[in-house]
């Protein structure tokens, strides 16, 4: 059976610039029962009717979607289909890009993230980002762990020694770069230098971790390191992972969302998309027949 996607939305009000109107909560979990994707679990993230363009290009198109607390879920999809703005969504780094519009809703812990009272600052500290290849700061392993405290405002050594560690040994970093702190950061391997930036995330203590295809640059051993270290790291954080290796997603998520030209075409739990997927679009990618 062909699958179709959904027509882009009839003509009506102009898509806003910046916060969206607010949409009550319980529509999200009418949306989402709807759809199938209702999630049992308490919802950390969620969109409602989420669309996003950039100028003229429609780059996220109708978007609703849950995501459990202390959950990983896995953005997969073709390149361009839309994987990394949807992510970008949720801490509003989409902001930075001139142009950009949105409508519909982004929720955090309950709460629109597009109306005009968040406070962009401290939203990315509950959000985190981890991008695609390492961006270690040209500083020692220590200051680049305690970048952001210090932005906050953090002085004391005694308290930033202590966050150092705890966040490394969280990153899983610890016992290789211990006897090194004051070294260059840059000194390390690709892949020390991305649980070094997992590291200085998880320092400012943040609810939710973002991470843009974070192994797509390391080699296969490190690419392990860094999915053990996700599946560790669920239990204390709701995880968004964008990728392209399918076996990864597999591997390490408990829900998988499918993109394809900014529409969600399914999403939920891994297993049944990958082994039993609703929608034939789902299975033709997953089988390798398109992407």
């Amino acid at each position: 059976m062909t699958v179709e996607l959904p027509a882009e939305r009839p003509a009506g009000p102009a898509p806003r610039v910046g916060p969206a109107a607010t949409v009550p909560a319980p529509a999200v979990e009418r949306a989402a029962t709807m759809r199938g994707d209702h999630i049992a679990a308490p919802v950390r993230l969620a969109t409602v009717g989420f669309d996003l363009f950039y100028g003229t290009l429609h780059a996220v198109r109708d978007v609703t979607l849950e995501i459990a607390s202390n959950s990983v879920t896995a953005i997969i999809g073709p390149s361009g289909c839309g994987k990394s703005t949807l992510l970008r969504a949720f801490n509003r780094m989409n902001d930075l890009i001139a142009g950009v519009r949105t409508r519909g809703e982004v929720r955090v812990s309950g709460r629109n993230i597009l109306e005009p009272t968040t406070d962009v600052v401290e939203l990315r500290r509950r959000v985190g980002m981890v991008f695609q290849r390492p961006n270690p700061f040209p500083k020692s392993i220590f200051d680049n762990v305690v970048f952001g405290l210090r932005l906050l405002g953090i002085r004391n050594r005694g308290e930033l020694e202590a966050r150092c560690e705890d966040s490394l040994r969280r990153a899983a970093l610890w016992d290789e770069v211990r006897d090194r702190l004051d070294r260059s950061a840059l000194q390390l391997s690709g892949g020390q230098q991305q649980r070094l930036c997992i590291a200085r995330c998880l320092a400012v203590e943040p609810e939710v971790i973002l991470m843009d295809e974070p192994a797509s640059a390391l080699d296969p051993t490190a690419t392990a390191r860094v999915e053990e270290l996700v599946l560790e790291l669920k239990q204390r954080y709701t995880i968004v992972v964008v990728t392209h290796n399918m076996q990864q997603a597999a591997r390490i998520s408990d829900r998988t969302a499918f993109l394809l030209s900014g529409s969600l075409v399914e999403y939920g739990e891994t297993a049944g998309i990958f082994t039993s997927p609703r929608e034939k679009l789902t299975e033709d990618y997953i089988t390798g027949r398109f992407g």
